[in-house]
């Protein structure tokens, strides 16, 4: 839902961090959940390290509102389902995301939420759909080679993304 945006993107935020540099994460130099590729794709020009570590929620907001928020049309999802799909966006690929809507709404996953997904998704329960979305998120979280290091905080984040986006519904 429209109206939440600000609350979805700050609880995105609270999970995703500051800085980090860790040599088993594949998106390797991130702040505030920016990896530095995707930065600087955004921007479409280098950034240094220290331009990494001056990124500030102000500066990130429309990155995130343009690459995942409304890529998965999230203004027009129900409450609750919004922030489930848009922390998985943010964390596993807006493509992802696309796909395990539809998926649990029972249309063709092409990965696209157009109108005839939008409508389907629309009329699904909305808790079931975020308690289905995080299920499948954990399952694809689970199968990753990186499990062992990340798993702990992964878990955590679905499990509490889970409860706040069942009480949004």
């Amino acid at each position: 839902m429209k109206e939440n945006w600000d609350a979805c993107f700050a609880m995105v935020l609270k999970h995703e961090g500051g800085f980090v540099n860790h040599p088993k994460d594949p998106g390797g130099m991130t702040n505030l959940g920016v990896t530095r590729t995707n930065w600087e794709l955004y921007l479409d020009h280098d950034v240094t390290e220290a331009d990494m570590r001056a990124l500030t929620p102000e500066m990130v907001k429309p990155f995130y509102k343009k690459n995942y928020w409304d890529r998965i049309r999230g203004d027009e999802l129900p409450s609750g389902v919004d922030y489930a799909a848009y922390d998985l966006a943010v964390n596993s690929g807006t493509g992802r995301a696309a796909k395990y809507l539809q998926q649990i709404a029972g249309v063709t996953v092409d990965g696209v939420i157009g109108p005839q997904s939008m409508k389907a998704i629309q009329k699904c329960d909305a808790e079931d759909t975020v308690d289905e979305i995080c299920n499948m998120r954990m399952d694809f979280l689970r199968g990753l080679n990186t499990f062992d290091t990340f798993g702990k905080g992964w878990t955590i984040r679905v499990n509490d993304v889970k409860a706040k986006a069942t009480e949004m519904a």
